[in-house]
């Protein structure tokens, strides 16, 4: 038996799940800025509380070129055990499930 949508490789989220993350991301706005300094201990901070709070969140990222980036991208995730949902441009989605969603923070459940 084959599942009917595919789990992407390194992620724990189906094709399908990342679908519909973007889209109801797609008209969040930005709550984190992560800017020259990178990532700093403020910022990690915020963006814990912002997962937690919304699960579904928008960071941008005004630093340097692509690559800077990625690695910056990567290591949000990694920091924050978060999942990449998508990369456009300066602007990334994460996503982190909630122990406990709130209804009136969630992106979710909104």
């Amino acid at each position: 038996m084959t599942p009917t949508s595919t789990e992407l490789p390194g992620s724990g989220l189906t094709s399908s799940d990342k679908k519909r993350l973007r889209r109801i991301g797609h008209s969040l706005t930005p709550v984190v800025t992560i800017a020259s300094k990178g990532l700093t201990d403020n910022v990690l901070a915020e963006l814990a509380r912002a997962l937690n709070d919304h699960e579904l969140i928008k960071v941008k990222l005004s630093v340097g070129d692509k690559e800077a980036r990625q690695t910056i991208s990567s290591d949000l995730c990694q920091q924050c055990n978060a999942e990449l949902v998508q990369a456009i441009g300066h602007m990334v989605l994460l996503f982190k499930k909630a122990d406990r969603p709130d209804p009136k923070l969630s992106n979710l459940l909104r």
